[in-house]
């Protein structure tokens, strides 16, 4: 049967979700499938949550049952001290949440560079999903070395001319450390026409977080759309991240109705878990 977005509402109950009838437990989806089919986890890019602050947020996220927040500044500046560090991943653990990473950070001086990555290990996180000025790159190299945290570097499509795109990205760091990658958000790529899917093929060795979104049409002007309403294929998408194994994990970044995002976030969450649960059926 072909997961189109009427036939998985029927099947697993998604349009519920999006309605507000309680969600699956937390990475449900995922346990449940035969073998472990799904070796990637879902989670929400904290921009999602702009207009908000750390508690409405981590509120959000425990309506919808998403456990994984990458962390953005305006939750926790960069230059918090570690004992605020420290109360605000209480806090996260207090909703059933932790961070799978911290950024985009944007990165324009050595001082910069070096202020993220503080954050990161005070952090305590593995992920740095960055945005640093090219000439900056072989410092944030020696950074990751040091450090051994993981620089995902994030494409903005059509919108900056800093990383632009897949290829974009590659060509600066195909040279360096290997835990030097990207974070490559899909909607972007469509909007800049390219395609995400052959950008997963080309770098998949180095892709260490996805921001996923779906968008209304493949151009600038294209913009967010509840998940499943746009023109990204979702199910191929996952199929052949289960295909080549793909560990990483796949954010929600939802830039629509940001003044009032969760039924929006409920339903895209909602699909994502529908296509999923579909791909277990299948297998």
């Amino acid at each position: 049967m072909t997961l189109t977005r009427r036939n998985f509402i029927k099947t697993t109950g998604a349009g519920m979700i999006a309605a507000g009838t309680p969600l699956l437990a937390a990475d449900s989806v995922f346990t449940s499938l035969p073998d472990s089919k799904i070796p990637f986890r879902l989670a929400i890019a904290g921009y999602t949550f702009a207009k908000f602050n750390l508690d409405q947020s981590l509120a959000m996220m425990k309506r919808v049952n998403v456990s994984l927040l990458g962390v953005k500044d305006f939750h926790l500046p960069l230059d918090s001290s570690q004992e605020v560090i420290d109360q605000t991943l209480s806090k996260m653990k207090s909703f059933g949440v932790e961070p799978y990473g911290v950024g985009p950070i944007y990165m324009k001086s050595k001082a910069a560079v070096d202020q993220a990555f503080i954050y990161a290990k005070k952090v305590g996180v593995t992920t740095l999903v960055g945005v640093p000025d090219v000439n900056l790159l072989p410092y944030v190299e020696k950074k990751v070395k040091e450090c051994d945290i993981r620089v995902a570097i994030h494409n903005h499509g059509p919108d900056l001319p800093l990383y632009p795109g897949a290829i974009d990205v590659w060509k600066e760091i195909k040279d360096l450390d290997p835990r030097i990658g990207f974070c490559l958000d899909i909607a972007h790529s469509v909007r800049l026409g390219q395609d995400p899917f052959q950008d997963f093929l080309n770098y998949k060795e180095r892709i260490f977080d996805f921001h996923i979104w779906d968008v209304d049409k493949p151009e600038k002007a294209g913009w967010c759309v509840e998940a499943g309403r746009g023109i990204i294929d979702f199910p191929r998408f996952f199929r052949m991240l289960r295909e080549h194994n793909y560990t990483g994990t796949c954010s929600l970044e939802y830039g629509k109705d940001m003044n009032d995002p969760l039924p929006g976030i409920a339903e895209s969450i909602g699909y994502f878990r529908g296509v999923l649960a579909g791909m277990g059926r299948a297998t």
